[in-house]
């Protein structure tokens, strides 16, 4: 499948915008056979339709002056053998082109949620869910009229257009020329129209995906918003969004108003001119009944490709306007984009270490100062320290999820700037404080990290993690359906889950961030026995707010301000009477 060229962004690269040429030649031209097919049977409706005026002229002029029956009997076998080819040619058209459109929407919508997966979490962390669903699913579908009905009225409209006009000259070419001249003029309008159309589309675009972001958002956090009683407030919001989506709307349908209006008026104008000229024609005997509904008949097929091409301006515009975007979000740089990025991890011993890393969200922010320490294989670092410290920044350069902006992070003494992220990540197991399951069944979010997984592996995890503890007592055991982010599930029963997750990946390398936090202490206990499992020979990195959860931890390094301020094990680190003491102490009388 062939789409817009991928290319890695440069920060003074000028947006390009996608032009009727580039869309021929991605779009259109791989799929030749399926659009030659469709011409010839444009070509073979178009020269069917023009039957009956011609047969109108023979009718008038010959059949009914000469009382020919025979005639007329084969007069309307010829129409209708015509009308009956129409019918077949616009049924194959749609059959070819329409159906062919649709398999090309899939087939981007694939295309651009692939590149958005592979997009670094920076991206996800700077952009509105609801946005990117609105550009995955509502920006390529503007191609339908590229391939589809857009393109069948435009090649078959011109087609038309042009033979009508040959047709018209040999009746009168005087006539004619007159009814030129206001086309002429409309063409020039609809021209500049089209212009001036085309940004207010790729702004809808954008406009739209702000206002389902917004609306996404409302709707997953609908309960904060009912606990505050701030549903008024979440009206107002998106009725400010939907009112700018209308506003630009309205631009829009001004211009295209302006095309119809203008059509209507010169093509109005032609035709009153041509009732007059005809008439005088046919009053000099110079033209006959037929000719003249000839004429008008053949006028009205060229005329009417002209007058839809506000439409179909519009529907190719808002197509263009849509790939605009399409390309923009397909020329972003990926994780695994950069070149530096070539070391492919086939094994992973599970050797981390921190090299004087330094990190910062934001420029002249530093979040992390010098960052120093190992993590040999099989070992359990333990990151404590308070709210905002950099604990979490830690484990998302551990993961991968974040490249530090000085020193180095190294598995198995790589620089995992070098690595392509996909081989080490094989290899990793994270899981979270506020753990993210999939709608579905119990099974399916076990399995999702090893869907060919037997069942003998999927029942160790669920016993591993006591999934089975709470599933037993369900009706459909593991099939229970658990809603959309696990709503029917307690924070526990999620937690156990995600655990019994991690368990059936087998990683060599596991973050652990908060993962006993939501638990009550009858469902912690149980945990600390599964992770006791799920870290043995495995390579861990803890961030703990409950402390005793970490005593056995091999070293414990309490976060301060982005710095390492202590470093040890448990008894070490109550020994000195620092800042883990404290901590630790506090707690304790809690």
């Amino acid at each position: 499948m062939q789409h817009l060229k991928e290319t890695s962004p440069t920060k003074n690269k000028k947006k390009r915008k996608v032009t009727l040429a580039s869309a021929f030649k991605t779009i259109i031209w791989p799929r030749r056979k399926y659009v030659f097919i469709g011409l010839i049977l444009i070509v073979i409706r178009s020269l069917s339709g023009l039957v009956l005026p011609i047969q109108s002229k023979v009718l008038l002029d010959d059949v009914v002056p000469n009382k020919d029956y025979s005639g007329l009997y084969t007069l309307i076998a010829i129409v209708i053998t015509a009308i009956t080819i129409q019918s077949i040619t616009s049924f194959l058209l749609t059959r070819v082109l329409s159906v062919q459109a649709q398999y090309l929407i899939s087939e981007l919508r694939a295309q651009v949620q692939k590149k958005v997966l592979s997009l670094p979490i920076s991206f996800f962390d700077n952009t509105k869910s609801g946005a990117l669903v609105s550009r995955i699913m509502s920006d390529v579908e503007g191609v339908r009229n590229l391939i589809g009905t857009g393109l069948v009225q435009l090649v078959g409209g011109t087609f038309t257009a042009i033979v009508s006009l040959i047709i018209l000259i040999d009746i009168n070419a005087w006539m004619t020329l007159f009814v030129l001249a206001p086309i002429s003029i409309f063409a020039i309008i609809a021209l500049k129209a089209f212009k001036y159309i085309r940004p207010i589309f790729r702004n809808r675009g954008k406009i739209n995906a702000e206002v389902k972001g917004r609306l996404t958002e409302t709707l997953a956090g609908v309960r904060v918003i009912k606990a505050f009683n701030s549903e008024a407030q979440e009206n107002k919001v998106f009725e400010k969004g939907v009112d700018k989506l209308f506003q630009n709307v309205k631009k829009s349908l001004t211009a295209t108003a302006l095309m119809t209006s203008s059509s209507t008026f010169l093509i109005g104008i032609a035709t009153t001119g041509i009732m007059g000229i005809s008439g005088y024609y046919m009053i000099e005997g110079s033209m006959s009944a037929g000719d003249f509904l000839e004429f008008t008949l053949i006028l009205g097929f060229m005329i009417a490709p002209i007058v839809q091409m506000s439409n179909i301006g519009s529907q190719l515009t808002e197509a263009l306007a849509g790939l605009d975007r399409t390309e923009e979000l397909m020329n972003m740089a990926t994780e695994d984009d950069d070149e530096n990025r070539s070391i492919q991890l086939d094994d992973v011993k599970g050797d981390i270490s921190f090299k004087n890393v330094g990190f910062s969200y934001e420029e002249g922010k530093q979040i992390l100062h010098d960052i120093n320490f190992e993590a040999p294989s099989g070992s359990v670092i333990a990151l404590v320290g308070s709210s905002g410290s950099g604990k979490s920044t830690i484990a998302g350069l551990s993961a991968t999820f974040l490249n530090p902006q000085s020193g180095q992070v190294t598995v198995d003494d790589i620089d995992m700037t070098k690595v392509r992220l996909s081989s080490f990540r094989k290899h990793l197991g994270v899981v979270l404080q506020d753990e993210f399951l999939f709608e579905g069944s119990i099974r399916e979010n076990i399995m999702f990290p090893r869907p060919n997984a037997t069942e003998a592996q999927l029942h160790e995890a669920v016993k591993a993690a006591y999934v089975d503890e709470f599933t037993d007592r369900f009706d459909d055991g593991l099939e229970t359906l658990i809603g959309e982010r696990g709503v029917k599930l307690s924070g526990g029963q999620r937690q156990r889950i995600a655990i019994a997750r991690a368990i059936l990946a087998d990683p060599k390398i596991i973050i652990l961030d908060e993962a006993t936090s939501n638990l009550d202490t009858e469902s912690e206990a149980l945990i600390q026995k599964s992770l006791s499992e799920l870290t043995k020979n495995r390579t861990t990195i803890v961030i703990a707010h409950r402390l005793s959860t970490i005593r056995k931890a091999d070293q414990i390094l309490v976060i301060e301000s982005g710095r390492i301020a202590e470093r040890g094990n448990h008894d070490e680190l109550i020994a000195a009477k620092g800042r883990y003491y404290d901590l630790y102490t506090f707690q304790a009388k809690i």
